[in-house]
């Protein structure tokens, strides 16, 4: 935190980024009053296409929204690296891995939910669930997921704290990057990086625990056990994360990521967004200038600790950018300083378009959260939840008794000797219980005199009903085979599947019966 004698000293300003086309210039003329744009209207400027990186070298700060950086650091890598290692009783028959991805067997665990493959439209509703879901935080506080969730800020932020720790605040690492390569600086970087690798190989370790028993699989990795996919996917998330998190960093979410060019179109003069309140701060000048002449000069005395603190590098000053994650610590800093110089915070804050334009016209500032109250913030939640819902009541509703009928095409059917016709077919009965169960396949809709039996069971044994155990989480083929007498011509019957216990679920499959006289 800078003193009051420190911010009156002229300070030199960060080294500037040109983001080119439509990003804006990166440093504002102190003389000049900063215009808003529009989220959709990114300040203007002309200027080369691509730009060598310039590294970003952000100042340590302290205040709420950077705790709550921390906070959401610490629960989604808590989660991340945490899950796999839950154990969810789900009886002798099943896995107890509370999250479990198990392509071998094609399941889906979740604690007590299980998604088999014919159930994949509950994945295809989580995914509508989390794309709605990043509608409503956009639409309602802007780049919010950006700023704290996103998997490559909380990486980045990951590493930033890596390089504080071997290298030194702002002004340190700048000066360790000009300074010529001795042994204490390869020093410091070759143990940086290790801790990088060290962390990459954490990420894509912790990412195939997902997808088999994580301890057994722990323990054949650094046994050499381990399949080959295993060792290629950590590797494969390593590298990526190793050199996204450490070496391009905010370059991925200004050049490579897709996501903040689609959220300006959900953007409105209505969204939360963080914003310079430029009628307040322009024209900008030391507080010595201000002092001399304290109608002249806005409240920015241009100590650019807003820039030195952004992750990204950019002048929130300059309006709304591409490259601004919404992560607010631009406003923690702003606010710091704001108080040492004895002036009222909210300079840089959050705020929207709408309520900028009313408060520079000289009407009291309104409440952040009543930006929240509108109707498309309820339309987005209402739809999400209305998913959220259907999903829930589907869970909660759906049977764990499913049969699937094919008949077979060739031959269609088999004229018996004694002049019956037989007709054969593949029933797959699924038990989605981890317990192995009775079940009753039965013939409905055909004429008296027809019987079923299967290669497990003697023509002489054929009945209307037959009995089935199927094995826990499992499903079994039977090849059945139907007869009725002769004369009777059916077209189309039911094959009915009851499970044989306190349940007593029930699946009808409809199917057709081929004679000679006709299909």
């Amino acid at each position: 935190m800078p003193s009051s004698e420190e911010l009156e000293k002229p300070q030199a300003k960060p080294e500037g980024r040109d983001w080119g086309g439509a990003l804006g210039p990166a440093e504002a003329d102190p003389a000049a009053t900063t215009q808003r744009h529009a989220p959709s209207q990114p300040a203007a400027s002309t200027g080369s296409l691509y730009e060598k990186r310039k590294a970003v070298h952000n100042k340590r700060i302290d205040g709420p929204f950077r705790r709550f950086k921390w906070f959401v650091m610490f629960v989604t890598l808590t989660i991340y690296w945490g899950t796999p290692w839950i154990r969810w009783d789900r009886g002798p028959y099943a896995p107890d891995q509370a999250v479990l991805i198990d392509l071998a067997n094609r399941r889906f665990y979740m604690f007590d939910i299980e998604i088999w493959p014919h159930e994949f439209y509950f994945v295809a509703g989580m995914l509508i669930m989390a794309g709605i879901g990043l509608f409503l935080v956009t639409s309602a506080v802007g780049r919010a997921w950006c700023g704290y969730a996103c998997p490559q800020t909380v990486w980045t932020d990951l590493f930033q704290h890596v390089d504080r720790f071997f290298d030194g605040d702002r002004n340190a690492r700048m000066r360790l990057d000009k300074a010529p390569w001795t042994v204490g600086k390869i020093t410091r970087r070759l143990s940086k990086w290790s801790v990088y690798l060290l962390i990459s190989v954490a990420t894509g370790g912790a990412w195939i625990l997902y997808f088999a028993d994580a301890p057994t699989l722990f323990v054949d990795f650094f046994t050499g056990e381990a399949a080959f996919v295993a060792y290629a996917t950590v590797g494969i998330l390593a590298g990526t994360t190793f050199w996204l998190g450490g070496f391009m960093r905010e370059q991925v979410c200004i050049y490579m990521c897709p996501w903040p060019r689609i959220q300006t179109a959900m953007l409105d003069e209505k969204s939360l967004i963080v914003t310079y309140k430029d009628w307040r701060g322009e024209k900008r000048g030391s507080l010595k200038k201000a002092a001399k002449n304290p109608d002249e000069y806005g409240d920015c005395i241009d100590c650019n600790m807003c820039v030195a603190v952004c992750p990204t590098g950019i002048d929130i000053r300059e309006g709304q950018q591409i490259g601004c994650i919404t992560c607010a610590l631009c406003i923690d800093a702003c606010d710091q300083v704001m108080a040492e110089v004895g002036r009222p915070r909210g300079l840089i804050d959050y705020a929207t378009l709408e309520q900028c334009e009313k408060e520079a016209a000289g009407e009291p500032a309104s409440p952040a959260w009543k930006a929240l109250v509108r109707p498309r913030i309820f339309i987005y939640f209402g739809v999400w939840a209305a998913i959220g819902l259907a999903m829930l009541f589907a869970l909660g509703t759906r049977s764990h008794t499913d049969l699937t009928v094919s008949p077979d095409r060739n031959p269609p059917f088999m004229l018996m000797k004694d002049g019956s016709v037989r007709n054969s077919y593949t029933l797959r009965l699924r038990n989605m219980e981890a317990r192995p169960r009775e079940m009753e396949v039965a013939l409905s809709g055909l004429p008296a005199g027809a019987v079923m039996w299967t290669d497990a069971i003697n023509a002489e044994d054929a009945a209307p009903e037959q009995v089935f155990t199927v094995p826990a989480n499992e499903t079994r083929i039977v090849r059945a085979y139907v007869t009725v007498p002769a004369g009777a011509n059916p077209e189309a019957f039911d094959f009915v599947l009851t499970s044989l216990d306190e349940q007593g679920e029930t699946d009808i499959q409809p199917t057709t019966f081929t004679g000679p006289g006709g299909e």
